[in-house]
């Protein structure tokens, strides 16, 4: 699909309802990946393109009471059905903030970690949606980019075929995150899991 902002909006409004019927059998692999991210009470994190908010309640639960966590999307359809699925956070210490991720409206530093679900493949500028993550997490912080399958699944899934220029394979993902602030240290790609670890570079 394509990676315009527009787009992205338009496709995932239209599966907005029905999106997390469509997946029912991901939440343990979310905890798995937010446990991998390594956050810990009184962290601040942002769940980038969050869409109906499935990785808030693990998020939540990493961070403690003492922390924040908050959600982004683009999409309007998407952060209802998220605030309908009773994610929103009831205590009001975070927010579900309807932006895109490459102009987050968040100051400098103000996180420590970001948590990325599907989210790297829909970069209408990879290198630039990156750094912006980067921006608003301080040195030495951390980024998990995620996906519930790994690559060959997905596209199998599609009926595609993975492609040497696929962003996600670490060939090619390891530069972008580089040119963008960020040291890879971890890169999972099986069946059951994709999950790419990164942290801030000073």
């Amino acid at each position: 699909m394509s990676d315009d902002p527009t787009d992205v909006r338009a496709f995932f409004a239209a599966r907005a309802a029905d999106w997390d019927s469509r997946f029912p059998d991901d939440a343990p692999a979310y905890a798995a990946a937010v446990a991998d991210l390594g956050l810990r009470p009184g962290d601040a994190v942002l769940d980038a393109g969050c869409g109906t908010g499935r990785a808030l309640p693990p998020l939540r639960t990493a961070v403690g009471p003492s922390g924040t966590v908050i959600g982004a999307d683009l999409t309007p359809e998407m952060l209802a059905e998220a605030v309908r699925a009773g994610r929103r956070d009831p205590r009001g210490a975070g927010a579900l903030l309807l932006a895109d991720v490459a102009r987050l409206p968040l100051r400098d530093g103000a996180l420590d970690a970001v948590f990325g679900a599907g989210l790297v493949s829909h970069l209408a500028d990879p290198v630039a949606g990156l750094r912006e993550l980067a921006r608003v997490v301080r040195p030495g912080g951390r980024l998990a980019l995620f996906h519930p399958i790994g690559r060959a699944a997905l596209a199998a899934r599609h009926g595609r075929r993975l492609t040497p220029d696929d962003l996600r394979a670490e060939p090619r993902l390891r530069p972008v995150l580089a040119e963008a602030g960020w040291r890879l240290v971890s890169y999972v790609d099986e069946d059951a899991r994709y999950l790419a670890l990164a942290v801030r570079e000073d």
